[in-house]
Order: structure tokens, then C-alpha cells, then sequence
């Protein structure tokens, strides 16, 4: 596996320089900077390229050129979105990136309840409880129809942990879904989010779908023209939230995405801790059979627990058996003849990292951790079973 780290850009407080010392090779990053639905312009992809070079590093994986939400409706000025993400896909050929992830979800991208769960050694780590998004979806923000997607038994423990939570902690749950996370979506209101929301009334998983395929039946062609290969990450977490479909989180997803159009420029990011959370998918058994279009590995790993919630765990244990995962991967990559960029995901905020205004997820010392870790399975693998 190609190591890489994701890197949030000059603002990150992990820099070029950590990325390098931690040993790996590639870098993963994107035009922050930008607009959803623009042009990504040569002159700042190469800006942004030429920083990574000079560090020493590749810029091996471009996460993420977003899609507008006009795009992921087809109304509106979805036409000339396209056109966009065309060119951009272009451009970024032209300056020698191949590789590029993106997402379909709609509205929210990975979404959590917690950013800074504490867990017991001290370390903190991301979280979503089933229990505080319905009290987001049904006392937060009040969405209409919201606890029809919920058990009595949730919605009691949800209205009873409401009733004692302190205006703090209410901002802290709120502020958790609409403005903690990177590489989303801009902090929005609640007014601003339910319009949002608003939009996808009446959009079922299957016009979702049929306007997924629609795009990447319009993108896919000029991408395998220019070399690219685009790779679309699996929803976070693996079913619908506040009422909004979610359409890539299982095996049957993903044969209806490579169906859409056959290419091999119609690609997954295969996330470990985005399909590990839906406890119906066999994740080495997905690698094997999904193995061709797989471009590139997010490893990471997440403890489900019984009603849905789940929390990232160190990446060696959870409830995912990373072995089995690695192993898969690492004879995949020898029958392919070759080496897929990889990621540790998600990493716990530890050590000196706690005192430090840090991305959530994305600290420096618990994703190195990670990746002594991944990197240690994957060298015993290889030498046991000579890979």
C-alpha cells in the first residue's frame, strides 16, 4: 500500500513537514479554498501542487472536488455544474493528478454527534449516538416527520436526555452536526440547514441514485479520456439521517455504482469505517469481489454498539477485523500487480495533541498511530503469507 496522509492545507496545524516525518510518501488534500460547483483553475491546483512537491511529498489523491447540490438534484443550474466538474476534472489531469474521491451525499457529509468523545484512557475520539441525533432532529431543530425514523424506545431516551441537557450542551450537539467537521459543507444556521433540507422533500433513494448515475454518466467519459480515476466515498454513517437518503453504504450500492457505467475510471474509495458501520457488510469479501475498481483505502475502524450508535476505535481493534481487511487488500494488490494509495482515518486526539485546536479526526499523533499500526499488520502479512 502507497501511505499518504490527508493534509486541510497551510491553516492545518499538521504540517508538510509532520506529514513527512510520520514516513509516508503521499499527500491527500484539496483546493479548500474553492467554491462547490467552480472551476478548479490551473494556476491554483499547481499552486497547491508545487507546495506539496517541495516538501518532499506527491500529491497522490485529490479529497475531494465536492458536488453542488444542484448536481445531486439535476435542477437548477445543474448543467453548468457539470460543465464545471468537467473542466476541473481536466485541469487537474493537466497538472499530473490522476486520482480524485468524491462523495453523493446530500446536504451533510460525515456527520457526528461528538468531536471530542473522551474515552477511557483519556484520548478523545469521534462518535455518533443515535440517541443525541434524535434529539438534534427532533428537539434541536424540530424537523417535521423526524421521529418516524426512530424507535419509541430512542425517542424516550432521546426526549428525557433533552429535558436534562444544559444550553451548552444543546450548542455543543448542534454545533457537532452543522459546523465541526472538514471538508464539508460552510457553517450553516439551522434556518439555512432545514432549506437545505427542504429540497430533497420528496427524493427517494432511487432519484438519488438515477442522479448519480446521470452525472457520472456525463463525467466519467471525459475522466477516462484525461487518464483520471475518480473513486466515490461511501456515506458517513451507512443510512439515511434527518430524512435525507443515503445511497452508497452497502454491497448492493456499490454493484449498482459500477453498473452505472462500466469504466475503469468509475472507482470506490473503499472506507473501512464508513461501510464497517452497517453490520451487513463483509468488508473482505466486499475487497475481493469490488477489488478492480477499488483506487484507493481509507483504513480506519469503528466500535458499533446495539442501537445504531458507533464510535472510532483504534484502528487495530473495533468491530472490524483489520486483519482479514489488510490481508485482503494486500493480494488484491498483488493480483493487480499494483501498490493503492492508502489513509489512516480518524485518529484520536492523545498525548500532546489534547492540548493543541486540532481538526476533529485529523490530529497528528492518533492518525500516526494508526499508521505504525496498519503499517506493522502489513509487513507481518506479507512476510507470513510472502505477498
Amino acid at each position: 500500500m502507497k501511505e499518504t496522509f490527508r493534509w486541510y492545507g497551510v491553516k492545518d496545524t499538521v504540517s508538510l513537514s509532520d506529514i513527512k516525518q510520520a514516513g509516508t510518501t503521499g499527500v491527500v488534500t484539496a483546493l479548500h479554498h474553492i467554491q462547490n460547483g467552480e472551476i478548479w483553475e490551473i494556476d491554483e491546483i499547481l499552486k497547491v501542487k508545487r507546495a506539496v512537491e517541495d516538501a518532499g511529498l506527491e500529491w497522490s489523491f485529490i479529497e475531494s472536488i465536492p458536488i453542488h447540490e444542484s448536481i445531486k438534484l439535476r435542477k437548477g443550474d445543474y448543467l453548468q455544474r457539470i460543465e464545471n466538474y468537467k473542466q476541473s476534472i481536466i485541469n487537474v489531469a493537466q497538472c499530473g493528478i490522476k486520482h480524485v474521491c468524491y462523495n453523493f451525499m446530500p446536504v451533510l457529509d460525515w456527520t457526528r454527534t461528538h468531536l471530542f468523545w473522551e474515552l477511557e484512557d483519556g484520548s478523545t475520539a469521534l462518535r455518533f449516538d443515535k440517541v443525541d441525533m434524535a434529539v438534534f432532529e427532533c428537539h434541536i431543530i424540530a424537523l417535521n416527520g423526524s421521529e418516524e425514523a426512530y424507535s419509541e424506545e430512542v425517542l424516550k431516551k432521546a426526549e428525557e436526555r433533552f429535558s436534562k441537557m444544559t444550553p451548552e450542551e444543546k450548542q455543543r450537539l448542534e454545533d457537532g452536526v452543522l459546523k465541526g467537521l472538514p471538508g464539508t459543507v460552510d457553517d450553516l444556521t439551522i434556518p439555512e440547514f432545514k432549506e437545505m433540507i427542504a429540497q430533497y422533500d420528496g427524493v427517494t433513494h432511487q432519484d438519488l441514485k438515477a442522479n448519480l448515475s446521470y452525472f457520472l454518466n456525463q463525467v466519467i467519459p471525459v475522466a477516462e479520456a484525461h487518464g483520471v480515476k475518480m473513486a466515490i466515498h461511501p456515506d458517513d454513517p451507512p443510512f439515511d439521517i434527518m430524512g435525507l437518503p443515503r445511497i452508497i453504504k452497502s454491497e448492493k450500492d456499490l454493484e449498482d455504482l459500477v453498473n452505472f457505467i462500466d469504466s475503469p475510471s468509475n472507482g470506490i474509495t473503499f472506507c473501512t469505517g464508513s461501510l464497517g458501520a452497517n453490520p451487513e457488510n463483509d468488508l473482505p469479501a466486499m475487497i475481493e469481489k469490488f477489488g478492480d475498481r477499488i483506487h484507493f483505502l481509507h483504513l480506519r475502524n469503528v466500535k458499533r454498539e446495539s442501537d445504531g450508535s458507533f464510535y472510532e476505535d483504534n484502528h487495530l481493534e473495533g468491530s472490524s477485523d483489520m486483519y482479514d481487511i489488510v490481508k485482503a487488500v494486500l493480494k488484491l494488490e498483488k493480483r493487480r500487480g499494483v501498490s493503492l494509495p492508502m489513509r489512516p482515518d480518524h485518529g484520536h486526539q492523545m498525548l500532546d495533541d489534547l492540548k493543541k485546536d486540532t481538526i476533529p479526526g485529523y490530529s497528528a499523533i492518533g492518525r500516526l498511530r494508526g499508521l505504525a499500526e496498519i503499517r506493522g499488520l502489513a509487513l507481518g502479512i506479507k512476510r507470513s503469507l510472502d505477498l
